[in-house]
Parts: structure tokens; C-alpha cells; sequence
């Protein structure tokens, strides 16, 4: 049989989204952006809104995501992508805008402005990639580094009397009235992939019917930041993030799951 008697489009299982690059991802090897980035393509190819999609990146591990994501990007500086998504959206209200953003770049400098873009309700979609680290700059501890989890900047581990207690984002941010749906994913298994791109469909569908700002947290590994093998970091991942983070919807259709 011939190879083009098998590759036809009734026979193909998976065919990859035309909305990411040629570029070979450069993160490290096992981390959880790629697949983040791929998901959020195949949600924006699958809807046909590519042509009126902008995403915004800031400053981290997030900054790639122009160079991976073949639609209209924009950078903003450190912390500041709600700001620039939300002038964005108002100039433009029939686009479809995004901001893609790490926990350091999201909670720590970023945090005053994803609180009052959440707060306004701004027609945008967040995803926020939560790995407890500052993943480019050096491996330091994050509003989101866990208690006793070591970073370049807590060798000994986060002590919460003096470090205070890590921040669950995508929990306070369910609590403001301009959010409309509010969900803690991963992408770390196939099953946990389709849950996730779920998530982003419904999200850019909220925006699509102007019902309110998405919030979509992503919890991932680091495994460079954390100092180790992929599968290992995974692993770690499971026993220690997701305790504390757990994953599931927390809002939706403007009302907090009980």
C-alpha cells in the first residue's frame, strides 16, 4: 500500500495545529509550556478565530510564547499583561485577547493588576502557568513557592514565619465579582491535556458571549528550577503541588462551586 493511500484526512488521528511555529520549542525538556501553548492553538484553529485573536506575553518563561504561537502577539513589560490585554479588548472589543503569564510574572509584581482586571470583569481570557518558581531568572522563590520548598533564594526551604504563605491565585480571584469561570488544570497526562484544553475552549467561548474575564491556572513542573529529571519533577509535582493546589473548577457561570 501506498503511503499516500494511509495518510488521508479519514485515517489521520492527530494532525498538528498550523497556529505553532516551525521553531523548535526551546524550554527545557519535559517542561509543561510547550504543551500549554499547543492546546491553547488548537482551541483558537478549532474555533476559526485566529485572524482576530491577540495574545499578550510579559516577562518569564511566558515571553517565548511569541515565537511558538503563529497569531498576533504582543509583549507587555513584568506583570503588566492584564493591563495591556484589557486596553487592548476595549479598543478592540470584537477581538478575541489572552494573556499567557508565569506565577512569578502573574502573583508577585503582576498581582495588583490581574486583582483589578479580575475585579472589573475585563472580557479576557487569563492563563497563568503556576510551576512555584521563577523558572528563567534563577530559580527564586515565588508568591507560590510551596512551605519548605527550596529555591535559590530559600536553600533551606520557604518558612512561612518569615516568608509568609504561598498565594492561591485562582482561589482569590474566584472570590471577585467581575470573574465568571475559574478553574486549576494540568497537563502533565493525556487525560489531564483534554481536561485542560477543555477548560480554554470554554473560556474563549465566555469571551465570545462577553459574559466575563476566564481565569485558567495551569499547574506544571520546573523541572530545571526544582533541580530534577522530568519524570521525577512530574511526579513531585503530583505528591506536593496539587495537595496544595488542587485541581478542578472553583467558579463557574459567575457562581463559586461548593
Amino acid at each position: 500500500m501506498d503511503i499516500k493511500d494511509i495518510i488521508k484526512p479519514e485515517n489521520l488521528v492527530y494532525k498538528r495545529t498550523e497556529l505553532m511555529t516551525d521553531k523548535a520549542l526551546s524550554y527545557c525538556p519535559g517542561c509543561g509550556h510547550g504543551t500549554a501553548h499547543n492546546i491553547t492553538m488548537e482551541v483558537i484553529e478549532e474555533m476559526g478565530i485566529w485572524e482576530d485573536t491577540i495574545g499578550v506575553a510579559p516577562v518569564g518563561c511566558s515571553v517565548l510564547a511569541y515565537e511558538f504561537m503563529n497569531i498576533d502577539m504582543t509583549q507587555a513589560a513584568h506583570g503588566r499583561a492584564p493591563a495591556v490585554a484589557t486596553g487592548i479588548k476595549r479598543v478592540w472589543p470584537d477581538k478575541f485577547v489572552f494573556t499567557y503569564q508565569g506565577d512569578g510574572d502573574l502573583a508577585a509584581i503582576g498581582g495588583n493588576e490581574t486583582i483589578h482586571a479580575c475585579n472589573r470583569g475585563e472580557n479576557i481570557v487569563i492563563i497563568f502557568i503556576n510551576n512555584g518558581i521563577y523558572g528563567m531568572t534563577g530559580g527564586q522563590m515565588a508568591p507560590t513557592t510551596l512551605p519548605g520548598m527550596k529555591s535559590s533564594t530559600s536553600p533551606y526551604g520557604r518558612d512561612i514565619s518569615t516568608m509568609g504563605h504561598p498565594l492561591k491565585m485562582t482561589e482569590l480571584v474566584a472570590q471577585l465579582p467581575g470573574t465568571y469561570f475559574v478553574t486549576r488544570q494540568a497537563v502533565h497526562t493525556p487525560n489531564a491535556v483534554r481536561k485542560a484544553k477543555k477548560a480554554i475552549r470554554k473560556a474563549f467561548e465566555i469571551q465570545k458571549e462577553k459574559k466575563g474575564l476566564a481565569f485558567i491556572e495551569i499547574v506544571s513542573n520546573c523541572n530545571s528550577g526544582w533541580k530534577m529529571e522530568p519524570v521525577d519533577s512530574n511526579n513531585w509535582m503530583v505528591d506536593n503541588m496539587f495537595p496544595y493546589f488542587p485541581l478542578g473548577d472553583i467558579k463557574v457561570n459567575g457562581e463559586l462551586v461548593k
